[in-house]
């Protein structure tokens, strides 16, 4: 069972992350914010991690598709949270 208190910690840090990293011109910003990102992700909730991935098995740890992952986590998220009021 995935709690709301690791939804919440999810979105809270992939939103924050999302939004410095959508509006970065700076390539070691960007570096550091997919690292920081890859990193929790090792450590988060495997059962959240698969259903934000729906079937990706590089979600959000591929640098080529970085930027929308991050996006797409952030709406999924956001739906998990909505879903459970």
């Amino acid at each position: 069972m995935i709690t709301r208190e690791a939804i919440e910690t999810a979105y809270c840090l992939f939103h924050q992350k999302e939004r410095v990293y959508s509006h970065s011109s700076m390539e070691w910003q960007r570096d550091d914010i997919e690292y920081a990102v890859a990193s929790y992700v090792d450590s988060m909730d495997a059962q959240l991690y698969r259903a934000i991935a729906q079937g990706q098995p590089d979600f959000l740890l591929s640098h080529p598709s970085f930027g929308t992952d991050l996006q797409q986590a952030v709406a999924r998220l956001e739906q998990m949270l909505n879903q459970r009021g």
